[in-house]
């Protein structure tokens, strides 16, 4: 088999957490869209889709990880332009990728990452690149005081067994422990406040791994492999609810999937307040066109 196909087995394979699953997760959410057309002149303007269809607290409680998965991608890309970024996250977080309904994005993973790979495959080999996905939207851990990110790996044993870790005395493997789990930091990345690729109106979080071999506690393989002399991945979130983000991944700054992160102890802590309010700390740009606030109590 073609090592990029082999290696994107890997990511349609990827399942979605358990931590928020219900039985919800099986239908998709009963949010409010726009009409939408296949071709580009046929795709509403997200200012207006906000204007008609605002998001009511009520509809960001009936996302979760695993539904969003049901949508079509121009849903998942309403939803997300009707955001906003939330606080940037600090700490641990579950994370996983997903493709939308009726996609599973082998075909556009192939060709966008196709050039990068061919210059990565003699170094890399095709056991290596079926660990990306897996590795690069799994767990991470925020260090919101550093403006830095880390990706969580538990499975430090077959990166070994591929030659995808190299030790040295002199730089140790970071670790740390969730939840009883001993694990291991690797692919740092910046975290900053930058205009989204998909909706300029507003700033998302950034998460961006091109300079990762400028931060501390780099190694080179297999940091190398998400910066500008990798992949060149860029991922982008905001905040569904506390403690839940939507991201978007991109390669060279075209978009290739989706991704959720969550932190089920943040989420918990923050739901009665934010049922109540609709709002959460910003600490990046809202946009001119302020997000309608709906909640029970305001129907």
């Amino acid at each position: 088999m073609h090592p990029i196909k082999t290696g994107l087995l890997a990511l349609t394979a990827a399942t979605l957490l358990a931590a928020c699953g219900s039985k919800e997760d099986t239908t998709a959410p009963d949010v409010p869209f726009a009409d939408w057309g296949e071709s580009h002149s046929a795709k509403p303007d997200f200012a207006t889709v906000e204007y008609k269809h605002p998001l009511a607290v009520d509809d960001l409680y009936k996302l979760t990880p695993k539904n969003l998965a049901l949508l079509d991608q121009e849903q998942v890309d309403q939803i997300y332009a009707r955001l906003t970024a939330g606080p940037i996250p600090e700490g641990p977080y579950e994370g996983d990728l997903f493709f939308p309904r009726g996609e599973s994005g082998k075909t556009r993973l192939s060709e966008i990452a196709g050039g990068k790979l061919r210059g990565l495959l003699v170094n890399v080999g095709v056991k290596k690149l079926d660990l990306m996905g897996e590795l690069l939207w799994k767990g991470k851990v925020f260090y919101k005081d550093e403006m830095l990110l880390r990706n969580r790996i538990e499975d430090l044993k077959t990166l070994k067994a591929v030659g995808l870790i190299e030790e040295t005395d002199d730089n140790p493997l970071m670790e740390i422990e969730v939840h009883g789990r001993d694990q291991w930091l690797l692919f740092p990345a910046r975290l900053y406040c930058g205009q989204s690729l998909l909706d300029g109106r507003r700033e998302s979080i950034i998460i961006d791994y091109a300079f990762t071999d400028q931060l501390p506690g780099y190694r080179r393989m297999p940091d190398m492999m998400a910066g500008r002399d990798g992949f060149a991945i860029r991922d982008e979130i905001r905040m569904v609810r506390p403690g839940f983000y939507l991201g978007r991944a991109y390669i060279d700054r075209a978009f290739v999937v989706n991704f959720v992160l969550y932190n089920e102890d943040v989420a918990e802590a923050a739901k009665a307040d934010f049922m109540k309010t609709g709002t959460a700390p910003e600490d990046c740009w809202t946009g001119t066109q302020p997000r309608k606030i709906i909640t029970a109590s305001a129907k």
